[in-house]
């Protein structure tokens, strides 16, 4: 196969990948419509003499919580938020329960040209740019007091059973399987389908995820391999099999209706189109410019016609060689989200702070270095150790997340969550200080399933 792997990854990690800004922005509309539902709450409960709460912090779900949103869907993101009572905090009709969310948003919601609006699965609110969010109805219960594990239902046409966070999981777990590369083929597939508009009327994204994991060929070093013997894979499945089921509970199909199943004929239609516009990939004759045409008659993205360009130029050569150089590492998205693992409800107090060892000597303290804006310089090792007011027993965890642009280059980003190593003392955790950046550490203390106390403390390096 043609090997066009750097302008591949280009192309991935600046036109496919969603940029920080855009993260950020869905972030900000995420926090700031679930204040405005805890306030819309408040307000609600003051008017009607009612005590409706939410029993722990709202679950972020679908694409965002899974990082496979991608710049083509712009003006078209979806939010999807779980928010979670108790059981015996809502009204036992889904109705009512939906009524209840929609009245406290229009309470706060109130600038809107759609306003907040109940549906059969969520409450939605609608901006004018195109994006929305959807408020999920979850309500929990143990079946046994003994047990500390919560039972979930979603609230729809009826009360289903259903856990707000195991997608998700779902998810995270196979892209660990496929050795992080899973959430990559995910995103460019989407690129793919989307890449026509609306009108090419295409599967949505968990179906197109449950596909990439099943036929994830994540061994081919290269990414352009990687995706094409996948998608290969996907479409040599959907010609005899075009029935997708949960991942989470096989019995159930994800292609319900008529017009389910006419969007898994168009993915296979299309798919087989346009993935012979890249047999030429495979001649042994194939130029960079033919090479560059195939994908850009895949993708049909400006990107590639701009290559197109480029190649074609008295420049090539120049303009090539400085395009190349632009900055992409291969590197595996391992950081792991406690909020999508499990319930928050950060009831307790957690400190943490950290002892700084030179040799065998202590040279001082992270949190002394960082009042006075000093960062660590290499080869220390660092002992951190928490306090917290939560009784035993709770178990610990720790999360070490690296950044900058040496732990991308070594594909050491880290960010797993993973319970305590030191057995004694499970508020006892040893890093050492190896490359620069701006790096982190954090803590979590989970009883009864629950992560009830959190504490995260910055880890610069010079």
């Amino acid at each position: 196969m043609y090997d066009l792997n750097g302008k591949f990854n280009t192309f991935y990690s600046s036109k496919v990948v969603l940029k920080k800004e855009q993260k950020r922005e869905l972030h900000d509309k995420k926090n700031l419509n679930i204040d405005r539902l805890k306030d819309g709450l408040i307000e609600y409960n003051e008017e009607f003499d009612t005590d409706y709460k939410l029993a722990e912090e709202p679950v972020v779900q679908g694409s965002v919580a899974m990082h496979t949103v991608t710049q083509n869907e712009t003006n078209d993101y979806d939010i999807d938020v779980a928010i979670v009572f108790e059981k015996d905090n809502l009204p036992e009709g889904t109705l009512a329960s939906k009524r209840i969310v929609e009245k406290a948003l229009l309470k706060k919601c109130t600038g809107f040209t759609i306003p907040p609006k109940a549906h059969t699965n969520c409450v939605r609110i609608v901006y004018q740019d195109g994006y929305h969010i959807d408020f999920a109805i979850y309500r929990r219960f143990k079946k046994d007091e003994n047990n500390d594990e919560y039972t979930y239902e979603h609230c729809g046409s009826e009360w289903r059973e259903r856990n707000p966070r195991s997608i998700t999981k779902w998810f995270v777990d196979q892209n660990k399987v496929h050795n992080h590369r899973l959430r990559e083929i995910v995103r460019l597939l989407k690129m793919f389908s989307k890449s026509r508009g609306s009108s090419w009327d295409m599967p949505g994204g968990l179906i197109q995820s449950v596909l990439a994991d099943e036929k994830c060929e994540s061994t081919y070093t290269r990414l352009d391999e990687r995706f094409y013997y996948t998608i290969k894979a996907i479409k040599d499945r959907l010609a005899f099999n075009k029935e997708v089921y949960n991942p989470t509970d096989p019995t159930k199909s994800l292609t319900l209706v008529q017009k389910d199943s006419t969007k898994m004929t168009n993915l296979y239609n299309r798919l087989s189109t346009n993935i012979s516009k890249l047999d030429i990939l495979f001649d042994s004759n194939c130029t960079k410019e033919q090479a560059l045409t195939a994908w850009e008659g895949f993708f049909k993205h400006e990107y590639w016609s701009e290559q197109l360009t480029e190649n074609r130029s008295t420049f090539e050569l120049s303009k090539s060689s400085m395009y190349e150089s632009e900055s992409f590492y291969d590197f595996r998205e391992t950081e792991e989200f406690i909020d999508y693992i499990l319930p928050i409800n950060l009831k307790f107090d957690l400190q943490l702070d950290c002892n700084i060892i030179k040799g065998d000597r202590k040279i001082g303290t992270l949190s002394s270095y960082l009042r006075d804006g000093k960062a660590l310089d290499k080869g220390l090792n660092l002992y951190f150790n928490a306090s917290t007011n939560v009784t035993p027993p709770y178990d610990v965890y720790w999360k070490t997340r690296n950044r900058g642009r040496l732990a991308k280059i070594q594909d050491d980003i880290r960010g797993q969550i993973t319970p305590s190593t030191i057995g004694e003392n499970k508020l006892f955790h040893h890093e050492t200080t190896s490359f620069s950046g701006n790096h982190y550490v954090e803590c979590y203390i989970v009883k009864g399933g629950v992560c009830v106390a959190r504490k995260k403390i910055d880890v610069p390096i010079k």
